[in-house]
């Protein structure tokens, strides 16, 4: 795994500080296990409404995919509504979509009201197909209209072509509420705010122990425990066996990501457009020119084997040779990998394990909304202000499969990568 602090994020934050570890007995009314974004947002909404917190992070605050992603803001979750409709009912998954655009709500009053001056929102993304398929992407304008008065705006072929210079794109699906912005810088803000109210949160402090049995919980580091009367598991990818339930439920998937270095001539002859851009194909491409045009930020590819590849940037440097021929030549600067959890069903998994313990992880890869909205859901329940955490009760804990499930997941990946490839040669001949 390549280190945090080779990360683009991680060299670009704008409070770079360290916080101690814990050592000795801390009460709270509630402990968080998991400085990623989702345990971020239930804390911030917990202190908010008057609640003691402690945050635990083994490493630091946003290390995992929390500060390691694209940076993309937008509605949705790592499955389509269609598929979410099948397994819950129409009524159910449009609740479910509607908090997903709440989540993108919860992260844009989070930069306007902490006054995140720092990091620089830029809005638009574009949802770019690689086969000729105009019919869908109306269809989906239309539904998302009709149902959630959610407005988005179909791109023709030679307007995406105007700004994207690849042969390999036709439509694309343009929605300007979505946005891009510095998730690691966004991941430390949110840390200052949770203090700021007196929240707590130690840094390079793993989990080795619990006790959940008692009306009061006790979570245990190397050098320390919290007492609280509820405790947040938000460990993400890097979920563990602290709780074997919940390791059992996931999947660990690596992604990858790399960091051109500076060619602005030559990004300028590919991508002419400031906005977040990502493909339609499982597991695909996304990317966005970041530092005033003169790098491009690239992500994509996902595979079960979590442990990084010798030659990562070697390889992300040839996909995107491969959409963009111009770059062809353009250095990798640095290439780094991070864990996203999936679960089976491709949900998130928000809900209460027993009385005082919640979970909120499982974001596969769409966590900058619904990181938002499960924190604070999560954080409602235990307040006792809603039960929307709910509406995520059918998306169960189910077993992974071990490594059958790995297996079987990597072999559903190469699926889609066939079906992808055979669907854009198709394409190119009836171009």
């Amino acid at each position: 795994m390549t280190g945090y602090g080779d990360t683009y994020y991680a060299r670009t934050l704008a409070d770079a500080s360290q916080r101690h570890s814990l050592a000795g007995t801390v009460k709270a009314d509630v402990a968080i296990v998991g400085g990623g974004l989702a345990g971020l947002t239930a804390a911030l909404e917990l202190a908010r409404a008057g609640r003691s917190v402690v945050v635990l992070e083994s490493e630091r605050v946003g290390w995992g995919a929390s500060g390691r992603n694209g940076g993309f803001v937008g509605p949705g979750y790592a499955t389509s509504h269609a598929n979410i409709s099948r397994m819950v009912g129409s009524e159910r998954a449009e609740a479910l979509h509607r908090l997903s655009i709440e989540g993108v709500r919860i992260v844009e009053g989070n930069l306007d009201g902490l006054g995140m001056t720092e990091n620089k929102r830029v809005y638009g993304k574009m949802s770019v197909l690689r086969y000729h398929d105009p019919e869908s992407l109306a269809r989906q304008c239309e539904m998302l209209k009709r149902t959630f008065d959610y407005h988005v705006e179909v791109m023709q072929a030679d307007a995406v072509r105007a700004v994207l210079r690849s042969p390999k794109y036709f439509q694309a699906l343009y929605d300007s509420a979505s946005f891009h912005f510095h998730p690691l810088n966004y991941a430390r803000s949110l840390a200052k705010a949770i203090e700021d109210l007196n929240g707590k949160i130690f840094e390079g402090s793993r989990v080795t122990g619990c006790d959940f049995d008692g009306a009061e919980k006790v979570v245990r580091t190397e050098r320390g425990e919290v007492r609280a009367r509820d405790v947040v598991l938000a460990g993400g990818g890097y979920t563990d066996n602290l709780v074997p339930r919940l390791r059992r439920s996931i999947l660990p998937i690596a992604t990858y990501v790399l960091l051109t270095e500076s060619a602005p001539e030559k990004i300028a002859q590919a991508v002419l457009t400031p906005m977040a851009i990502s493909d339609n194909r499982r597991a695909g491409d996304y990317y966005r020119v970041v530092d005033e045009g003169t790098r491009l930020l690239w992500g994509g590819r996902i595979t079960t084997r979590t442990t990084e590849p010798r030659r990562l940037a070697e390889m992300m440097q040839k996909t995107m040779a491969s959409t963009y021929p111009q770059l062809e030549g353009v250095r990798v600067e640095t290439a780094w990998s991070g864990l996203m959890a999936y679960a089976r069903h491709l949900m998130p998994l928000i809900g209460k394990l027993q009385p005082g313990v919640w979970h909120v992880f499982g974001f596969g890869g769409r966590g900058m909304n619904t990181t938002a909205i499960g924190g604070r859901v999560i954080a409602e329940g235990i307040l006792g202000t809603s039960d929307r955490y709910r509406l995520y009760e059918p998306f169960s804990l189910a077993w992974n499969g071990g490594p059958f499930g790995v297996a079987a997941a990597q072999l559903t990946y190469w699926t889609y990568q066939a079906l992808d490839r055979a669907k854009e040669r198709q394409a190119a001949r009836a171009a």
